[in-house]
């Protein structure tokens, strides 16, 4: 088989979906599948549609694109502010998106007005993490001007939280955007269909009892995919945190020291770095680098450790066992190595599973749940 893959198991993602759903559906709390880290692969999102989510998320339109031309017909979301340039095609295949600028709700108007189609749009609201979002003190004026737009009908507000500052969701910044739901009520008497409290990394928060208000819709994928949540990346339990795993196939393997000799100047990717004699070690060497995914975020097998990585290659200490070339390792990932591993089009999609859906064995497919 070829190497670099992606081993992506489906049964297991189909089972990490359904138990989400069920669980955030005992809160009245509906989930839209998040496809962009497998680039709007139409096999994780009919899995993730056969698990209950109610809509697909993407941050690209060329995704919803791709899902849209493998006639998959469920309510597509775009998670990303679209662009200008883009606006035609968001109108012609999301049913909704998320905005935060005037300019862009007025483009997608003279779009969907052009093709006879009403545009449904989320307003997104800044609570602290600094990404994307109106500012809440912002929301009443900007829903006013957004209410006169032809052929846009505003379903509600959602934010986005620990994605660039790791601002975590908690029962004070959750209650602001409730707190905006209603004020947006009573200002502008815009009932809030959709109020989406964010992503994966709500979950802690949702299960250790939060006072959820008027949240009604997570979007989720590194927790489907990857069965943790993104916080403190520690395994969800119940969930399997194998669904996906990197295999890479080694093309060296010898016993070496430890310690580099010569002149030290600057490696490819950092600055000068001299290493630390520790002896000789059973070095491997693989046909997969940065160019191909995040070295810092491969979970090696144990008694395995990454050393460093260039464009095309990773090294490793293999411990005491010597690696045969053309051997294959594989190693779980975190969401960073995913989504490069799943944009390489180096490496090559292995989708598996079979209809018939796998209980999850907590001794073989996951790592201990977080205490």
């Amino acid at each position: 088989m070829n190497t670099p893959r992606l081993d992506i198991n489906l049964d297991k993602i189909l089972h990490n979906a359904s138990v989400l759903v069920k669980r955030l559906k005992e809160d009245g709390i509906s989930v839209t599948g998040v496809t962009k880290a497998f680039l709007g692969a139409p096999q994780i999102a009919r899995i993730m549609l056969k698990a209950g989510v109610t809509s697909l998320g993407d941050s690209r339109i060329s995704n919803i694109e791709r899902m849209r031309h493998a006639g998959i017909l469920a309510r597509m979301v775009l998670i990303r502010s679209p662009m200008i340039s883009q606006v035609d095609h968001v109108v012609a295949s999301a049913d909704m998106s998320v905005n935060t600028e005037l300019d862009v709700l007025c483009a997608l108007s003279v779009a969907a007005l052009r093709i006879g189609k009403v545009h449904d749009v989320l307003l997104m609201v800044e609570l602290g993490d600094l990404r994307e979002g109106i500012m809440p003190s912002d929301i009443s004026d900007f829903v006013q001007q957004v209410s006169l737009l032809p052929n846009i009908k505003l379903m509600g507000l959602g934010t986005n939280l620990a994605c660039r500052n790791g601002i975590s969701p908690d029962n004070e910044n959750m209650a602001k955007l409730s707190a905006a739901v209603r004020q947006l009520y009573a200002a502008n008497s815009v009932n809030a269909t959709i109020v989406s409290g964010g992503n994966s990394s709500n979950l802690n928060w949702i299960f250790d009892g939060g006072k959820i208000g008027k949240i009604n819709n997570l979007r989720l994928g590194e927790s489907i995919l990857l069965g943790r949540e993104p916080l403190q990346r520690k395994a969800i339990p119940g969930l399997f945190t194998d669904a996906t795993k990197l295999v890479a196939e080694v093309i060296e393997s010898k016993i070496k020291p430890t310690k580099a000799w010569g002149t030290i100047a600057q490696s490819a990717f950092k600055g000068a770095r001299n290493s630390v004699a520790t002896g000789n070690i059973n070095q491997a060497i693989l046909a997969i680098g940065r160019q191909d995914t995040d070295p810092e975020g491969l979970q090696a097998p144990k008694g395995v450790t990454v050393l460093a990585a260039s464009s095309d290659h990773t090294i490793l200490d293999t411990g005491k066992s010597k690696l045969r070339v053309g051997e294959e390792v594989s190693f779980q990932l975190n969401y960073s190595a995913l989504l490069s591993a799943m944009t390489s089009p180096y490496v090559s999609k292995n989708f598996t599973g079979s209809s018939v859906l796998l209980r999850p064995n907590p001794d073989l497919h996951f790592l201990p749940a977080a205490a």
